[in-house]
């Protein structure tokens, strides 16, 4: 049951990886980041519509805190996949997808604030370690080649602080009902606020473009598929596992940038994305580890 438990994280790991590439592609030929986001997220939300119809049981759909926090992790995961595909946009799909992977970052930080957790060495060490990595993986320091754009880097770190709202979310709402019914409400509220920002023009041109095809792959990939094996995996996986597992897919978007999408990376670069890679897991492997058995 593990074993087949940890298949299914890395199969969605796997998924969100070659979504970013797919969206790469889609913006490669034009197509507007919010239009992309969109789209990702309302063919996810049929997928997730489906599965609350085949296991209607327990929904919580009419207990108020299952919408108020679902809505919450809604409004996180349209940050997540804007912010991913403008990042995608103005850098590459490697730099997007491992500054994203630095939301455990941002919950450890927001954690020392609210003295939710407790600074430890280690942590800092492991914080010091992403900083840098960032800072090679972006290449400011190069003056001469002004490394990734202020607004590749920016966005990608917002996508990784909206993915830690949208964990956020979906934790306090889980109590509330069950997990088809939070996605449903996520995605709807995912649905409401990406459709304003994007070109309307292109927002219905989609439909009888030639690359539907791509838009229905990035969507059942990336936010119907992945998320209904991300949700019944974790259910028997330890979460330290789950964390080193969940590496897969910066490593798939990046490799998928590096080898169809034709996007190079510098030696300080790949040591950056290492650093924060290896700095990220071992945050998330020793908070499992610490975390009562009870949580």
């Amino acid at each position: 049951m593990r074993l087949a438990s940890t298949t299914l994280v890395m199969l969605a790991a796997l998924c969100w990886g070659l979504s970013g590439g797919i969206g790469g592609i889609l913006m490669d030929d034009g197509w507007d980041p919010f239009v992309v986001s969109f789209y990702r997220g309302a063919i996810g939300l049929l997928c997730v519509l489906l599965w609350l119809a085949l296991r209607p049981r327990g929904s919580g759909l009419s207990n108020p805190r299952l919408w108020g926090w679902s809505a919450l992790a809604g409004l996180g995961v349209a940050g997540n996949f804007a912010f991913y595909f403008l990042s995608i946009a103005e850098g590459s799909v490697a730099v997007a997808a491992t500054l994203m992977y630095c939301a455990p970052v941002f919950v450890y930080l927001t954690s020392f604030v609210l003295r939710l957790e407790r600074p430890s060495p280690l942590k800092w060490a492991a914080i010091a370690l992403v900083l840098l990595g960032v800072v090679l993986l972006t290449d400011v320091y190069d003056i001469r080649s002004g490394g990734v754009s202020l607004i590749s880097a920016g966005a990608g770190l917002l996508s990784g602080l909206s993915y830690a709202v949208f964990i956020f979310g979906l934790k306090f709402a889980a109590p509330h009902g069950s997990p088809q019914a939070i996605l449903v409400v996520a995605f709807l509220v995912l649905g409401v606020a990406l459709i304003w920002p994007g070109d309307a023009g292109q927002t219905a041109a989609v439909l009888s473009s030639s690359r539907w095809p791509l838009f229905l792959g990035l969507g059942v990939l990336g936010a119907g598929l992945s998320f209904v094996l991300y949700v019944i995996g974790l259910k028997h996986t330890a979460p330290a596992v789950a964390s080193i597992v969940a590496m897969v897919e910066p490593v798939t978007a990046s490799l998928f940038g590096v080898l169809v999408l034709d996007e190079g990376l510098a030696g300080l670069q790949v040591l950056g994305m290492a650093l924060i890679l290896v700095a990220v897991t071992t945050l998330s492997v020793y908070s499992s580890r610490r975390r009562p058995a009870h949580t």
